[in-house]
């Protein structure tokens, strides 16, 4: 077995609430160096926005990012990983539903991290590596 997500995934990751409006999660992704941003209610993941969600949902569409929540524009149906997962998986996942992230959720819903095609590129070998961005990109 590989490594585990646990041991590959940023802890952690600073979160936002779903009433909180874009203008807020575009700041946070900034300061955070991020492209993702978890919305969570209390410590429980229920959606997820992007730099492209905002690109496309908002920006695009010409919505006023102060007025428009982050609710408005959130990904909901979210591929998942679980922190006791194998890096094998994760890049099986990320192939699959070609995500670029991956929010690592324990059994109870609770977030408790990201893995990102970085960390994949930093931690399997090369050919791995490889596959999952070519799939990604697809």
């Amino acid at each position: 077995m590989g490594k585990s997500i646990r041991d590959v995934m940023t802890s952690n990751p600073t979160t936002i609430g779903a009433d909180e409006p874009v203008t807020r999660a575009a700041r946070m992704m900034r300061d955070e160096d991020v492209g993702v941003a978890p919305i969570v209610d209390g410590d429980r993941l229920v959606g997820t926005v992007t730099d492209r969600d905002i690109t496309i949902r908002v920006v695009a569409e010409g919505k006023d990012p102060e007025t428009t929540s982050v609710r408005e524009i959130a990904s909901t149906r979210l591929v998942t990983i679980d922190p006791q997962q194998d890096l094998d998986e994760a890049i099986r996942l990320m192939a699959e539903h070609q995500v670029r992230r991956l929010p690592v959720v324990e059994e109870d819903g609770r977030l408790v991290g990201i893995v990102a095609q970085a960390d994949v590129a930093r931690e399997g070998d090369d050919s791995q590596t490889g596959e999952v961005v070519q799939q990604i990109s697809q």
